[in-house]
């Protein structure tokens, strides 16, 4: 079995005794919806994640969406961002490695970014009658295709003047 049926075998598990312990019923439904998150990497809204359910002729509604969203949250299979206009995006969390999100003010994309000598520096810094266990970093400028664009207009406009 390769790594990522393994990762998906073990998600499956963690999900059913999570919703065994919270009494929800274990739906096919809930079960493609995580095995589609497990299966796609990166970050995904709930749109796309109904189109991709859609596209592989899986019939589900968007509130059973929802439901299955917010019980993945609580069993922490899936984390929520929140990078910026009012739009929610997911991604996997088991068996995510550590990354940093680069988030392009003008175009609002978002890029995962590592860096190892970050990752080292959050990790050991010891804060104080607190212990953390997760965190996220989120880097907020302008893509290099936004900045060209922008840099294009500029000259663009002080040539009309």
């Amino acid at each position: 079995m390769d790594k990522e049926n393994k990762v998906r075998e073990i998600v499956k598990q963690k999900f059913t005794e999570y919703l065994t312990i919270n009494k929800c019923r274990k739906t096919p439904e809930r079960y493609a919806i995580l095995d589609l998150i497990y299966t796609e990497p990166g970050h995904f809204d709930m749109d796309s994640l109904y189109k991709a359910m859609t596209e592989r002729h899986f019939r589900v509604s968007r509130a059973t969406l929802y439901n299955t969203m917010q019980l993945l949250l609580e069993c922490k299979l899936v984390l929520k961002h929140q990078f910026g206009k009012n739009l929610s995006f997911y991604e996997r969390a088991y068996n995510n490695d550590f990354h940093h999100h680069l988030i392009c003010t003008v175009c609002n994309n978002v890029k995962e970014y590592k860096d190892l000598k970050l990752k080292m520096i959050i990790q050991n810094k010891k804060i104080k009658q607190f212990t953390p266990s997760l965190y996220n970093l989120y880097i907020y400028g302008i893509c290099n295709s936004c900045s060209r664009k922008l840099k294009i207009d500029k000259n663009q406009a002080n040539k009309k003047k």
